[in-house]
């Protein structure tokens, strides 16, 4: 391990390597550090990703972590009714561990060199500036400088803490989840991914199953710390309710706490960024994170490739990147975070109304913060419009 480089990453999941790739293919040294010893597990993710997403970091879906396409999905209302989604761009349910390994392949391809079981605990800081990190390694501890260092080491981001940002989760912007993954299951329609609404089986959250096969799915529930029961105690109580689901197999369980939001005004510092979980980057509607550490690897890499060049890695050159991540991406995702805190006060007889009033495309409308309509809908209905106050 060398003592330099231009761009030090923490983290070796998408944001990380993704970002490692762009840079390096810049002509810039990076280094990704990772601490676990295998890229990809545990995995913490219901493994859906749209087919746009996909090809901005340069696949077809075509390749081997690709367990299954998707078509479309299902919502159920508490009383059992559906709404169904169309199909949009397409999506695929996808192998994580092996995803994220194709991801690190091709950073350490474009350049990149990659570590792990390499655990970064604390930043170096010169003249009250970050400067580099230090880390364990093969039992030695190393300081190693940088003139960029990249926090992408996840929800619970140690490393943005350490710089300064607040990046600390609250109650409000942190659920729990717990997954399984289960073979020998029934699924009705193995391209669709479903997910279940209701405050009784899941409290401020949802359950999803996401096919991975004809019989094999991801079972998962997020709900709000808000309960004194835990996700799995949710999640079990509803598969077991489910004959079809419950007649299968466990052959993985996952858990960790999902981020839904709580965006940082800045994600940087003199010399430092945070891309990813780390910065909350995330769509609060589902949690998921993979499509916007596609999308916030690209400014990244842009602005600190330029940054470099310039000889100027201070906050306000790597501002830049606020500006464009809250251009492009945030000014949507907190309309999001809006409508999130909505549903947190719906009860399952207003959810229920969803069925009627609202068709799939509302629905995809809403995941991507185009609220104007929901707002249109909700005025018609007593029951809602007192609720609209939320959106605004």
């Amino acid at each position: 391990m060398e003592q330099k480089y231009d761009i030090i990453i923490i983290g070796a999941g998408p944001a990380g390597t993704v970002t490692g790739k762009l840079c390096a293919k810049k002509g810039l040294k990076v280094l990704i550090l990772e601490k676990r010893p295998e890229i990809g597990a545990p995995k913490r993710c219901a493994e859906g990703m749209g087919q746009p997403d996909l090809e901005r970091v340069g696949y077809t879906g075509k390749e081997r972590f690709v367990t299954q396409e998707i078509n479309g999905g299902i919502v159920i209302t508490p009383n059992g009714g559906t709404i169904e989604l169309p199909p949009r761009h397409g999506g695929y349910i996808i192998e994580r561990k092996v995803f994220d390994k194709f991801l690190a392949y091709d950073a350490a391809k474009a350049g990149a060199k990659i570590y792990t079981k390499a655990h970064v605990f604390d930043l170096i800081w010169t003249n009250n500036k970050i400067a580099g990190v230090k880390l364990t390694y093969n039992g030695e501890q190393k300081d190693i400088y940088g003139k960029i260092v990249v926090a992408a080491d996840g929800v619970e981001s140690k490393i943005a803490r350490i710089a300064g940002l607040p990046s600390g989760n609250t109650l409000k912007t942190l659920e729990s989840g717990y997954q399984y993954e289960m073979a020998n299951i029934e699924i009705a329609d193995p391209h669709k991914i479903y997910t279940y609404l209701g405050n009784n089986i899941a409290p401020r959250g949802y359950i999803w199953v996401f096919p991975k096969g004809s019989h094999i799915a991801n079972v998962g529930i997020g709900i709000g710390n808000c309960d004194e029961k835990t996700a799995k105690y949710y999640l079990d109580k509803w598969i077991a309710s489910k004959p079809g689901i419950s007649k299968g197999s466990i052959i993985e369980e996952n858990s960790g706490g999902i981020p839904i939001g709580g965006f940082l005004d800045s994600m940087t510092k003199d010399n430092f960024l945070a891309i990813g979980d780390a910065a909350h980057q995330v769509n609060p509607l589902h949690g998921g994170g993979l499509a916007e550490a596609s999308f916030s690897a690209q400014i990244a890499a842009d602005v600190m490739n330029d940054a470099i060049k310039s000889n100027n890695t201070s906050n306000i050159a790597l501002d830049r990147y606020n500006k464009l991540w809250w251009e492009k991406r945030g000014n949507n995702l907190k309309k999001v975070e809006k409508l999130v805190h909505l549903l947190e006060r719906i009860t399952d007889s207003e959810m229920n109304l969803t069925q009627s009033s609202f068709s799939g495309q509302d629905i995809i409308n809403l995941t991507e913060g185009k609220l104007h309509h929901l707002i249109k809908i909700m005025l018609k209905n007593p029951r809602l419009a007192t609720l609209v106050k939320y959106l605004k």
